[in-house]
């Protein structure tokens, strides 16, 4: 039996706003069940909002979610279709929630990664405002290894907020490159790992994201590297 402290472990340097952070974890993880490896994800903070001191804004986020969905219908992720004043205007309390999530006694990194997918479906697939707090912690209740109530005491006494805020301090440094940035055993880093994409120019001057390609092969690769390591 593999132990959670035998389990290959990748960390993700991410926004939860950010859907190419969300397509290379669901890769990642798509790629991990299929091959029946028991992946942990340690999930750091890429605060979008702090780094560009605003929320991350709707127009950029829209169609970006509309050159992946195309091109991977199979995401499920639809155009934000709820009322517009219930648009997630900030992915901080999410972010901390994940980082509390970390606890031992709440879910460790098994429930923090189930509740940073159930987040990012939240968004993505079923247009819920992950801004609120009670909305986390009906997601929460529904990830297995995540102790709902013990995390709605801890995010009580503000655990996860510190956490993010280092983790966003180091993130401007220039190991970390963007959101999605993942690290793993044997040197291994990538940023936005499988996409080929470029902006048809600045999108507050109308410009859009052009996704030409998109490779798979990186989570096999990458999980091929680290299946065996402890």
């Amino acid at each position: 039996m593999v132990t959670p402290t035998e389990r290959p472990t990748v960390t993700v340097w991410s926004d939860v706003g950010c859907p190419w952070a969300t397509l290379a974890l669901h890769t990642l993880r798509a790629a991990a069940r299929r091959r029946s490896v028991p992946l942990l994800i340690d999930h750091r903070a890429f605060p979008l909002e702090l780094f560009n001191r605003e929320p991350t804004p709707k127009f950029i986020v829209d169609p970006e979610i509309m050159a992946i969905a195309a091109r991977l219908p199979e995401l499920g992720w639809r155009m934000w279709d709820g009322p517009a004043h219930t648009y997630p205007v900030t992915t901080l309390p999410a972010l901390e929630a994940i980082q509390a999530a970390k606890d031992p006694a709440i879910g460790g990194l098994q429930g923090s990664d189930e509740l940073d997918e159930a987040l990012r479906r939240a968004f993505y697939n079923d247009s819920k405002c992950i801004s609120v707090h009670a909305v986390i912690l009906d997601l929460a209740e529904e990830c297995e290894h995540v102790d709902a109530k013990a995390l709605a005491e801890a995010l009580a006494r503000g655990s996860g907020r510190a956490e993010v805020y280092a983790q966003w301090r180091t993130a401007e440094g220039p190991q970390i490159q963007g959101s999605p940035h993942l690290f793993a055993v044997g040197d291994y880093a990538s940023h936005n790992p499988g996409a080929t994409f470029t902006w048809t120019g600045s999108p507050y001057e109308g410009g859009l994201p052009r996704l030409d390609d998109y490779s798979t092969a990186w989570a096999d690769e990458l999980l091929d590297a680290i299946q065996g390591e402890g």
